[in-house]
Order: structure tokens, then C-alpha cells, then sequence
């Protein structure tokens, strides 16, 4: 592939560059020093249904809490309109299985992963310690896909998506993590300018 100047455009180092200097300059930086209390803050405060990670014994509107563990996460689906606000906890759990850790099993022989089987963490230090995992995990496989590799169909685990190229499933990656990292560092920002 070249670019409108005749270079070479090296695709993979594209990718690779965009997510990684997002994640590793920015975005997880921002996750340093994040608190339990944090972890689980709701800022709605107005009695409405929050989503969130809590204790299995803990019970919960939602109508699904998945999790294999002492730790459950709250969902639904399809999600209700409007859909409940989510904590940090919740956004970091969504982030690990969903984003991470299910596409790597699925394309990087990762073990296996989904919202019901995932042990959630309690605390804001087990998700960052899975989160930092199940990136490292995911980072490395892409790092082993060379534009040949990238331009191959996406396959069943993406369901409607199966004949997409990988790139297209990369991108859509790196725009989950800056989306939701994003998300996480704004409500810091709440907690910390709180009332």
C-alpha cells in the first residue's frame, strides 16, 4: 500500500502506534492512584439504576449479573433505552472481558472469556492489574499481524462482521479503549471536583 506521495504506508505501524502511544502516554496514566471508592462512584445519586461490579450477595435491578466469582457485573440485553449509568467498575470490567480479553481468546489463543465466566475484581487495583494483562495480552498479538495478516477475514468469532479484514476489527478496538478510557478519566474528573 503506498500513500499519494509514492511511500510506503506501513498499515500495522499505524495501528499499533495510535492505540499504544493513547494507552501508555495518556489514558493509563490517568488511571494511576484510582481509589475503591472511585472504582465504584455514582455520581447520579438520584436513585436510578446503576450498573456496576459488586458482590454476587448484593442484590441488583439489573436483570443479569455475570461473573464466576465473589464479583458480579450488571447487564441486559438487548440494554433498556436509556441504558442505566455505568460506574468505573462497570467500564473497566466491560473493557477487560469484552473489549480485551474475548477478542484475544477469539484471535490470539488467549484462554477463554466471557461476561458470565470472568471473575471480576472488588477493587480498583485487581482491574487495573487485569487490565494491564489483558492489554499487554491483546497489544502482543496485534503487534504480530503484518499487513498480510491484517487483511485477512476478521472469521466467525466477529459473527456479522466475520468477513471484515482484521485491520477493521483493530480499529474498532482502539476506538473501544479511547472511547471508554476517555469515559473513565472524565468521571475521575467528576470524583475529584465533586460536591
Amino acid at each position: 500500500m503506498t500513500t499519494t506521495h509514492g511511500e510506503s504506508l506501513d498499515v500495522p505501524r499505524v495501528l499499533l502506534e495510535q492505540i499504544d502511544w493513547h494507552v501508555t502516554e495518556h489514558l493509563r496514566p490517568r488511571l494511576e492512584g484510582l481509589a475503591d471508592e472511585e472504582y465504584l462512584f455514582d455520581p447520579t445519586a438520584d436513585g436510578r439504576t446503576v450498573w456496576t461490579v459488586h458482590p454476587r450477595s448484593q442484590p441488583s435491578e439489573a436483570a443479569v449479573q455475570g461473573g464466576s466469582g465473589e464479583f458480579v457485573i450488571d447487564f441486559e440485553f438487548p440494554e433498556p433505552s436509556p441504558a442505566p449509568f455505568t460506574t468505573i467498575a462497570w467500564r473497566l470490567g466491560h473493557v477487560i472481558v469484552g473489549v480485551l480479553a474475548a477478542r484475544s481468546a477469539s484471535h490470539h489463543g488467549g484462554p477463554p472469556a466471557d461476561y458470565m465466566s470472568w471473575e471480576y475484581s472488588g477493587t480498583a487495583a485487581g482491574a487495573l492489574a487485569q487490565f494491564d494483562a489483558e492489554y499487554a495480552r491483546w497489544i502482543t498479538g496485534v503487534r504480530s499481524w503484518d499487513l498480510e495478516a491484517l487483511s485477512q477475514p476478521t472469521g466467525e468469532a466477529e459473527g456479522p462482521f466475520a468477513a471484515e479484514p482484521r485491520a477493521t476489527l483493530v480499529a474498532h478496538i482502539n476506538r473501544e479503549l479511547i472511547h471508554h478510557l476517555s469515559e473513565i478519566a472524565l468521571l475521575r474528573d467528576l470524583y475529584a471536583h465533586r460536591g
